[in-house]
């Protein structure tokens, strides 16, 4: 079987849609039969994301014209040569796909991550919307299979793109395997010592914007002795944390790190007391496998798909409750074996997640479409 895939964020994106190529790639190459990966990349990466040796293969684009013009290659000329590649079957790993696919009947399937830009628009930009909801409505309309990261966005796709639900199938995302290894203490040690983490902590892991609601957590430890670590990218709603941490003098207690390689985030994870995560909507919540897999025991909203990806023996508060967070941290903080008991049930629930299932279950996907 030879598969064609939408590679752009796979060669330069580092977060969230780039790590779910890299890993569809990585895990089909390593638990499946498929005989070629064709990865169409609009122009080469200036840093070495994914390991493109032996049955993976890089298509640029051939012609002078498109290499100049490589954003608009990507959304209908790749057609070209998607059909002289001769694949079996091509994959939108980023809920697009280009025009031609269809007419040239060739058997595709599109990843939808979210449909928050319709769900939570308030998040998003005019434009932004229009162009999201055009993308993904072509993508969906045209695809042989979509493929929903969770019964979440299975319902919305469904809801607010109108696509007939036996079209859908949901296949749970992984995560990296940094985030199943088990690491020597000398190494937890020098990721304690280099950014100064305390004994103690609650993380939170993501990019710092509103629909996040990081805001609620520091909230919870006003008045507590609790650390707070968070790690992502800052946003215009950061301003407001920080503003809070100011007016009420908690700079000794919160941190905020950026650009941690994804060994030690996995050893910052492993070390923390308890993961936080009081989002407000996510397509799936791929942090909280991650503590999942690090044992560590979490904290998260209640519904959306929070309780797909956190399991039955999380913990689940409303998202802005931050009186009702301070509790069951209390509770976590106070209670060893408590915590250890939640470690052990998240970890036994995360194994659905493990990459043998993500393998088999994409790759049942493909082997229904392909004659």
């Amino acid at each position: 079987m030879r598969i064609g895939f939408e590679a752009k964020r796979v060669f330069h994106n580092n977060t969230g849609l780039g790590n779910y190529g890299r890993d569809v790639i990585r895990i089909l190459k390593d638990y499946t039969s498929i005989e070629t990966f064709l990865l169409y990349n609009t122009k080469p990466s200036t840093i070495k994301r994914i390991d493109t040796s032996g049955r993976i293969k890089v298509k640029y684009p051939e012609s002078t014209l498109w290499k100049k013009l490589s954003a608009i290659w990507r959304l209908g000329p790749v057609i070209n040569q998607i059909k002289k590649d001769n694949i079996n079957l091509y994959h939108g790993l980023s809920g697009e796909l280009p025009a031609g696919l269809k007419k040239n009947h060739i058997p595709t399937v599109v990843t939808i991550h979210d449909l928050i830009f319709l769900s939570h628009p308030q998040y998003y930009s005019f434009f932004d919307k229009i162009i999201h909801k055009k993308k993904f409505s072509h993508a969906a309309k045209n695809a042989t299979k979509v493929i929903a990261i969770s019964e979440q966005t299975k319902r919305d796709i469904v809801k607010y793109l109108k696509i007939d639900e036996r079209k859908i199938e949901v296949v749970y995302q992984g995560c990296n395997d940094a985030f199943k290894q088990t690491y020597t203490n000398i190494e937890k040690e020098e990721v304690k010592k280099k950014y100064q983490l305390p004994q103690e902590y609650i993380l939170n892991v993501g990019t710092i914007e509103e629909r996040k609601n990081a805001l609620t957590i520091v909230k919870a430890i006003k008045d507590t002795p609790y650390h707070l670590i968070l790690i992502g990218g800052e946003k215009e709603y950061a301003k407001k944390i920080h503003a809070y941490i100011e007016t009420n003098n908690l700079k000794t207690q919160v941190r905020f790190l950026k650009n941690i390689s994804t060994k030690e985030l996995a050893i910052i994870y492993q070390l923390a007391t308890v993961f936080c995560y009081p989002s407000l909507c996510e397509g799936f919540g791929i942090p909280i496998i991650e503590a999942l897999f690090s044992k560590t025991p979490v904290i998260t909203s209640r519904g959306n798909c929070f309780p797909e990806a956190a399991g039955p023996n999380s913990i689940f508060i409303e998202s802005k409750d931050n009186k009702a967070l301070k509790i069951e941290l209390e509770k976590l903080f106070s209670d060893a074996e408590l915590r250890n008991n939640i470690s052990e049930e998240g970890y036994k629930y995360a194994h659905r997640f493990s990459d043998e299932n993500v393998a088999k279950n994409l790759f049942n996907v493909y082997k229904s479409i392909v004659k």
